[in-house]
């Protein structure tokens, strides 16, 4: 049985409006994407955006993004990936807000336009050992630095109240340095950075059943930092060190007994039985719980781990191989008691690395 007359006019009618609909939705989302793409009218206002050595095509676009000079940084790659340009040079440049993804690139093209030094903190370093390494920067001096790091005039988001140590709140990175940085501004930089890299981590989210609060966490990185001796093992390290906290066991940290000692950074360092002795807070084979404060600049490895550890039963570890790293993981004491005896068996010493 055929349609009639009236039924066929709304079916044109309803597939009319469907397309209308359609033409609609497809104008709409072509025209956002050109705004997304070429922002309708003039840049905004010029920002100074820094490019670490080694940023990614991804990682540039987040800090693009941050800065507002692009409104997303995933379209900001794909539009790289498309036209085929870079990599970009590390550096400085003086970029606009709201620009268009062509402007962007093609200002990143130019390359850098500022001079600059280089200074690159690797992980793990107390705050004395980062002051050395701006002051080997010319015309920066390591005991100002240092002098600007306890005196609270810079701060942590992060940071408890009444505190003035920025040790560990420090992010370990490569900065470029300008003339005009002083080394309150490089402080002010190192800070925020650690603070930005936290909260990307997911810091301010921090669980762990309760255990500890976004500034323990970064303690907890500083921990993961100093003993885990591969990558791999940062995860792991961070699951016992909360897996202990949760059954009430001292941490028994040796990297905390080096701290204690200010040691820490010697070539050759073993901790011997009467280390364990020492008088510290930080000293945690004497005191059940975290250091009061972080031991070391964590990266950004290590704050991941110590925010999103695996999941593990794990209550012991121990670096059966100094040369290689290699550290193996117990749940028992007498599975420790036996990897330690296997390590002393084993172990060739740093010094014959």
């Amino acid at each position: 049985m055929t349609a009639g007359p009236e039924v066929r006019r709304r079916r044109l009618v309803v597939l009319a409006a469907l397309v209308l609909v359609l033409l609609l939705i497809g104008g709409s989302g072509v025209l956002w994407f050109r705004r997304q793409v070429d922002p309708p009218g003039k840049p905004g206002e010029e920002v100074l955006v820094e490019v670490p050595a080694g940023s990614s095509t991804k990682r540039i676009g987040e800090i693009l993004e941050e800065k507002g000079v692009v409104s997303s940084a995933s379209l900001f790659r794909g539009y790289v990936v498309r036209s085929k340009e870079g990599p970009f040079q590390a550096g400085s440049y003086r970029l606009r807000r709201s620009s268009s993804l062509e402007e962007a690139v093609a200002a990143l093209e130019r390359g850098p336009e500022l001079s600059f030094d280089r200074l690159t903190i690797p992980e793990g370093l107390v705050l004395r050992q980062i002051a050395e390494r701006v002051g080997s920067v010319p015309g920066r001096s390591a005991e100002r630095f240092l002098e600007l790091a306890r005196s609270g005039q810079v701060r942590s988001r992060y940071q408890p109240e009444g505190s003035t140590n920025l040790e560990g709140l420090l992010l370990p990175e490569t900065y470029n340095v300008e003339d005009k940085d002083d080394e309150a501004a490089l402080l002010e930089r190192m800070v925020g950075a650690l603070d930005d890299a936290a909260a990307r981590a997911g810091v301010d989210q921090v669980g762990q059943g309760g255990l500890v609060n976004p500034y323990q966490a970064i303690i907890v990185a500083s921990l993961v930092e100093r003993e885990a001796k591969r990558p791999e093992d940062r995860g792991q390290v961070a699951r016992v060190i909360y897996n202990r906290l949760k059954a009430k066991m001292r941490l028994e940290v040796d990297a905390t007994v080096i701290y204690a000692q200010n040691r820490t950074g010697e070539k050759g360092l073993r901790v011997l039985e009467k280390d364990l002795e020492v008088d510290s807070p930080y000293n945690t084979y004497k005191v059940t719980g975290l250091p009061p404060g972080p031991i070391a600049a964590p990266g950004r490895a290590a704050l991941e781990a110590a925010i999103d550890p695996p999941e593990g039963d794990a209550l012991f570890y121990v670096t059966i191989n100094d040369c290689t790293g290699e550290t193996v993981f117990s749940r028992t004491g007498a599975e420790h008691a036996r990897n330690t005896a296997r390590r002393k068996a084993e172990n060739p010493g740093q010094e014959t690395c």
